[in-house]
């Protein structure tokens, strides 16, 4: 018999407010506009000597402050290949997704590594960023598996599953 151990994390506090708007494929996208999304996180470890996956009070305070810089933000992906947001210079910065044309406060936008700012790309956004922060900050831990999940409304989200590299 193989056993697998998980600690499961979903607290009112995991979430952050955030406007976006997402790009559908054939081109079309969302109007601005915000959700309050939550963060639901599980982490796969081996148990260690005491019997713990890992301390709940350890891994609590770094989901959050994932969820803190996130926050209060306009979410743009920088990886799409039509969208741009450039720095102007005078503290605003252009975002420009087609005909469509935005001038923002640089400082309320956080351009994320993924290609469009759905659930799914924000859930594998925090799991990648939960990955590194614990290899920093909890060196002996090494998760078997991180599964993240953002949701955007109540009973809909995007959920992903990392399995780190040895």
């Amino acid at each position: 018999m193989t056993k697998t151990w998980s600690i499961q994390i979903h607290k009112d506090y995991l979430k952050f407010s955030a406007a976006h708007f997402l790009i559908f494929p054939d081109g079309e996208a969302e109007r601005l506009h915000g959700h309050n999304y939550k963060v639901f996180v599980e982490v796969e470890t081996p148990l260690d000597e005491h019997g713990l996956v890992i301390n709940f009070k350890e891994i609590k305070p770094i989901v959050r402050s994932i969820c803190d810089e996130l926050d209060e933000y306009l979410l743009i992906p920088g990886l799409h290949p039509v969208l741009t947001c450039e720095a102007r210079g005078d503290g605003l910065s252009e975002i420009r997704y087609r005909e469509r044309r935005y001038l923002v406060p640089s400082n309320e936008i956080r351009v994320l590594p993924i290609s469009n700012s759905s659930a799914e790309n924000l859930a594998g956004y925090v799991a990648q960023q939960l990955l590194e922060r614990l290899r920093e900050r909890l060196p002996t831990v090494r998760p078997a598996a991180v599964q993240v999940g953002v949701e955007e409304t109540p009973g809909q989200r995007g959920v992903v599953r990392v399995v780190p590299e040895a």
